[in-house]
C-alpha cells in the first residue's frame, strides 16, 4: 500500500533522512519509534507533502503511484491523512464548517457527491461522541481556545470523519492522559481493516498498549536501523535508544 524506497530528504540544506526504506501492506499497522532528531516528523511531513521538505533521492508510492510530485490536497484526495503533533488554530472558521468543507472537497476530487447538511450533522455528532467532544466545541472556531488534549481529540474526529485510505499519526499520544489514549486506540481499532493502513509515530510504548501494531521499526540517524514485532516496543521501553543511536 505505502512503499518508501531509499528516501533521502533535506530540510534547510540539512540531510535528515538518509536512505529510509519501508513497506506497509494493506491492513497493516506499523509503528515508528526513535529518539528526538531521528527524522520521525520529517518522514510524516515528507509523505504528506509539507513545503520545505525536499526529497533528493528515492521514491514514495501509494498503491503503486508516486506521490512525491503531488500537492498536499491531491495526496489527501487519494486518502492520505496526517494527524499533526501540534495541531494549528484557525480563528474565524467554525469547526463544523471547516470539517464539512474539507470532507466535501475530498469527495468532489474523487468524483463523489457532496454530503448533505443533514447527513453531515448526524455523522459529525456521532463521531464527536466517539472522541469525547461535545456540540459546543463543534460550533467554536477551529481549535481556538482548545487544550492540547482537545486538539488531539479534534485530530481523531477528523480521521473518523474522513475514514482515510492511509493514516499517519505523528506523536498523537504526546500530552494525552489515559482516557484520551484509550480513545485514540478505539478510533484506530474501529478503522482498522483490510483496505486501510496506518503509520504510527511515537516515542513511547503506552499508545501501543491500545493499538497493537503488526510491525515496529526503530528510526535513528535518518534510517530504520531495526524492525520487529510488537515486543520490540517493550524492549525499547526498557533499554532506550542509545544502542541504536550509536549503531546509526
Amino acid at each position: 500500500m505505502l512503499n518508501i524506497d531509499n528516501l533521502h530528504v533535506t530540510l534547510g540544506g540539512n540531510n535528515i533522512l538518509r536512505g529510509l526504506s519501508l513497506a506497509v501492506k494493506p491492513g497493516e499497522v506499523h509503528a515508528i519509534m526513535g529518539p528526538n532528531g531521528s527524522g520521525k516528523s520529517t518522514l510524516s511531513y515528507t509523505i504528506a507533502g509539507r513545503d520545505g521538505y525536499e526529497a533528493t533521492d528515492g521514491a514514495v508510492t501509494l498503491d503503486g503511484e508516486s506521490i512525491l510530485d503531488l500537492d498536499p490536497n491531491e495526496r489527501a484526495a487519494k486518502g492520505l491523512f496526517l494527524s499533526f503533533q501540534h495541531p494549528m488554530e484557525i480563528p474565524g472558521v467554525q469547526t463544523m464548517n471547516f470539517i464539512r468543507t474539507a470532507l466535501n472537497a475530498q469527495r468532489k476530487a474523487r468524483g463523489e457527491d457532496e454530503i448533505s447538511a443533514a447527513d453531515f450533522i448526524k455523522l459529525i455528532r456521532e463521531k464527536a461522541k466517539l472522541v469525547g467532544l461535545d456540540d459546543a466545541k463543534l460550533k467554536r472556531p477551529f481549535n481556538v481556545g482548545f487544550s492540547g488534549g482537545e486538539k488531539k481529540r479534534m485530530e481523531m474526529l477528523q480521521m473518523a470523519m474522513f475514514e482515510p485510505h492511509f493514516a499517519i499519526m505523528d506523536e498523537t499520544d504526546s500530552g494525552l492522559d489515559i482516557d484520551a489514549l484509550k480513545m485514540v486506540g478505539e478510533v484506530v481499532n474501529a478503522l482498522r481493516g483490510p483496505s486501510r493502513g496506518f503509520l504510527i509515530i511515537t516515542h513511547y510504548q503506552r499508545l501501543l498498549e491500545y493499538i497493537k501494531p503488526d510491525h515496529v521499526h526503530v528510526l535513528a540517524g535518518g534510517r530504520i536501523v531495526k524492525s520487529g514485532g510488537p515486543g520490540l516496543a517493550a524492549e525499547l521501553e526498557k533499554s532506550g535508544y542509545e544502542q541504536f543511536v550509536e549503531a546509526a
